[in-house]
């Protein structure tokens, strides 16, 4: 039954010739519904990129409520340029011991006083 759900999805890298295909899904978990978390993990493979946000960082009014400790994407290396993919790493061991709504305040404190991505990881050696 997921077998042409899965060939959808998959449509986005097989674009030959040119062009390419974003596909955006969502998938709502934690509903107790094991079927719900047996599809959800089929489909997350798929995916290059996932975004997850968090539930407790909406309830505290902090947007975007976003768990950074557990989005990313899977290619960072061929969309980042070489001079803040280590710092890109370095980063996330920073973030990784917090909690995710720590770390969400600790990026968004950060990010308002920068222009670009240059002067954000410039704020990081502050």
């Amino acid at each position: 039954a997921l077998q042409r759900p899965k060939r959808f999805f998959g449509a986005a890298r097989n674009i030959e010739e040119g062009g390419s295909l974003t596909i955006i899904a969502t998938a709502l978990i934690d509903t107790g519904s094991r079927m719900d978390e047996v599809i959800f993990e089929e489909f997350k493979g798929t995916g290059n990129s996932e975004l997850q946000l968090d539930r407790k960082v909406a309830d505290r009014r902090i947007f975007p409520a976003i768990d950074v400790l557990k989005s990313g994407t899977r290619k960072d290396e061929l969309i980042t340029p070489k001079e803040h993919l280590q710092k890109m790493y370095v980063l996330r061991r920073i973030l990784s011991p917090m909690g995710t709504q720590d770390a969400i305040e600790f990026l968004l404190d950060k990010l308002k006083g920068s222009k670009n991505n240059d002067d954000f990881f410039q704020s990081m050696n502050t």
